[in-house]
């Protein structure tokens, strides 16, 4: 007798964001999210660093764009932190925790309806820590955007000071793939460096400027583990300025609309074009780890 057997139905790649640091920047990442939201594309995952940790952590936890807009436009410095007596910063970050517990649907990783990671800095190893799966989700953003020298570290069950994960994976591509990500888009809002600042005319000015090339150095890598790279143009807006936020999302949907056709290509090929070799595999391996049946 025969049996019928049946072609593998093709299964989309699973897409996954990493969004960088950049403080007040960090407003664009909503402007890409509301085009991905308008255009269809699928977000299976994201990890987020700093900035990108709250946005990217409101997003998952099922906050709507209308709400992320607002957030985006009203947010100000005084609902993160507030003056502290600690010699190892000068304000805590304490009140970032209360703000995601009020404001976000949810506020634990097992709740998540998007799998989400936070990536913060070990201060004593240097080493990146990146909180996923279970825990306190309004802890790891703190931890995450906790910038060292201004915010107090924040301390976790183990007895470790963390800090902002930008001062190991500004952009955090390699945690989305360990989310597992077959497709990365990254978003860098510190590609256009400090257009503001101008040439040095100082020692400070040298210092930020060196600071910069650093960042942009080690983000290098960062960039090319990802597929896609949107850098909304905001080079010439202060990473302090948190009362431009229109202008910041406005940035953000641009830059997502320059590449959206890119990006749609890349999920879903046209069936003439062959498959690209990662996706195959990956889609291969997972058919080869099915139970065979009889």
């Amino acid at each position: 007798m025969w049996r019928k057997t049946t072609v593998p139905k093709f299964e989309r790649p699973r897409v996954g964001l990493a969004l960088s640091g950049g403080a007040a920047r960090g407003v664009a990442h909503i402007g890409v999210l509301k085009v991905f939201v308008e255009q269809g594309v699928p977000i299976d995952c994201i990890a987020g660093t700093s900035a990108g940790a709250l946005v990217g952590g409101a997003f998952a936890a099922g906050m709507s764009i209308a709400k992320l807009e607002e957030l985006g436009q009203n947010l100000r410095w005084r609902d993160m932190g507030k003056m502290t007596l600690s010699r190892l910063g000068i304000q805590s970050n304490v009140r970032m925790g209360d703000y995601v517990r009020a404001h976000f649907p949810v506020a634990r990783f097992e709740q998540l309806p998007v799998p989400f990671a936070a990536v913060a800095t070990d201060l004593h190893s240097g080493k990146a820590v990146v909180m996923s799966g279970e825990g306190d989700l309004a802890f790891a953003i703190r931890a995450s955007c906790a910038l060292p020298g201004w915010y107090v570290p924040v301390i976790d069950a183990e007895g470790r000071q963390l800090i902002d994960g930008g001062l190991v994976a500004n952009i955090p591509s390699a945690a989305a793939r360990a989310l597992g990500a077959e497709i990365v888009i990254a978003v860098d809002v510190n590609a256009g460096g400090a257009a503001f600042l101008g040439p040095p005319q100082s020692v400070i000015g040298v210092l930020l400027q060196s600071i910069i090339l650093v960042q942009r150095t080690a983000a290098t890598h960062q960039r090319q583990i990802a597929d896609v790279v949107i850098s909304p143009k905001v080079g010439h807006i202060r990473w302090d300025e948190m009362a431009r936020g229109a202008e910041l999302l406005a940035a953000g949907e641009e830059a997502a609309r320059e590449v959206i056709d890119q990006i749609k290509l890349l999920i879903n090929p046209p069936p003439e074009l062959p498959v690209p070799p990662r996706w195959s595999l990956l889609r291969r391996l997972r058919r080869d780890k099915q139970p065979a049946h009889s």
